[in-house]
């Protein structure tokens, strides 16, 4: 079914079956089956549960989970910072949990994805994550975010209108905090001072990431103050995404940095299990109402196909019959949703566009003694991609 030309002649019906048959259709490969790595991939898991009515087990799966992927060789821990709403409601602040899980692990990456700046001061930042760093010996990472939603700006409302200057200014705050530098404050009776922050941490320099929902310019951004990168493909295509990292690559570049080194890392749903037909059977219903409780994404994911389609209007049937569209094409492709052989070919494919590590996205819905069954089979995946690089 091809798109017509005036997509503005279409009925809202027309526009939801277009819609719903542009999200059936299957990327192609882009790397043959029996290809090597392009280059090495590593592994991490992310959380962003938004299940609050858990009890006093609510962040059990989180420790387990650490534990197992710091035994396993997995890279990092993602946590985010979330506000008021129920999607990633269990991690309002990193650091506090990152300074739980420092003690639960010995070597793994502890990783903010992401530190809202503007919402936060830019002293306490450097204060908490240096905390963390001490207690892990030195694991500590930051995304930052200039943030997405005006209502958690109910903590900061004045700096909602120039949120990504805020960002910047407070990393570059940050980052010489980090270095044992003083910046100026002012005190409580209005007087110009020197502050420098405690304790000091472990590591001299401060990893840092920016987090980018698919705008090319913060690519570039990162690329130009040697941050890394954390995105998504929920709504970009691995070519399209293959092109941004080759504009943060020349950015990193242009600005005196080793264009090569910097992490390009991705959020994928993740769930692998021996067939299809299990993987739909555990995380399919989960996946669908996770989109449904926040029909934000799949009004983006409308948006990035061309789309002008009210998906929150949609009768209830017809929302069902979009989801499970949506499942269906990130089953076996742009999320590790699938059998070992899909996940290995989606590594491939993404390791050819240039992506360092993935974040596995596990606690949207599906149970979770299903996830901790599954988790071998992330280590085993990283393993498979780890032999595939030629020596």
């Amino acid at each position: 079914m091809n798109a017509p030309s005036n997509l503005s002649s279409l009925s809202a019906e027309e526009k939801r079956r277009l819609l719903a048959e542009k999200l059936r259709r299957k990327q192609p490969a882009e790397v043959p089956a029996d290809a090597p790595l392009a280059r090495p991939l590593q592994f991490g898991l992310m959380f962003f549960g938004g299940d609050d009515a858990l009890g006093a087990d609510k962040y059990q799966l989180l420790i387990e989970s650490a534990r197992f992927a710091d035994r396993h060789g997995l890279s990092s821990i993602w946590l985010p910072e979330r506000h008021f709403i129920k999607f990633g409601c269990l991690y309002p602040n990193p650091a506090v949990l990152h300074a739980a899980l420092a003690r639960e692990t010995q070597r793994i990456r502890l990783r903010a994805g992401s530190v809202v700046m503007p919402l936060q001061n830019p002293i306490r930042v450097a204060e908490e994550w240096a905390v963390v760093d001490v207690l892990s010996g030195g694991r500590v990472d930051l995304s930052f975010a200039s943030g997405w939603h005006p209502d958690d700006f109910a903590l900061a409302p004045e700096k909602y209108g120039d949120r990504k200057g805020e960002m910047l200014r407070g990393i570059e705050a940050v980052r010489k905090l980090w270095r044992g530098e003083s910046i100026e404050a002012t005190s409580g009776v209005g007087q110009k001072i020197q502050v420098r922050t405690y304790p000091t941490p472990l590591q001299r320099e401060l990893n840092i990431f920016l987090t980018a929902a698919g705008n090319p310019e913060t690519f570039e951004k990162a690329g130009e103050i040697g941050a890394g990168v954390v995105t998504h493909l929920f709504d970009q295509r691995i070519d399209d995404l293959a092109e941004k990292i080759k504009t943060y690559r020349a950015a990193r570049a242009k600005h005196g940095f080793d264009p090569e080194t910097g992490t390009v890392a991705v959020t994928l749903h993740t769930f692998i299990g021996q067939s299809l037909d299990e993987v739909r059977a555990a995380a399919g219903g989960p996946y669908c109402k996770f989109l449904k409780e926040n029909l934000g994404l799949l009004k983006n994911l409308a948006f990035s196909r061309g789309m002008n389609v009210d998906v929150s209007a949609l009768p209830p049937a017809e929302l069902d019959e979009l989801l499970n569209a949506v499942f269906e094409k990130f089953l076996g492709g742009r999320s590790l949703l699938g059998t070992p052989e899909t996940c290995l070919e989606m590594s491939r494919q993404l390791a050819a566009a240039g992506v360092d590590e993935v974040a596995c996205l596990l606690d949207f819905g599906p149970a979770e003694d299903a996830i901790q069954r599954m988790l071998p089979q992330i280590a085993q995946l990283r393993e498979r991609c780890a032999a595939a690089v030629p020596s």
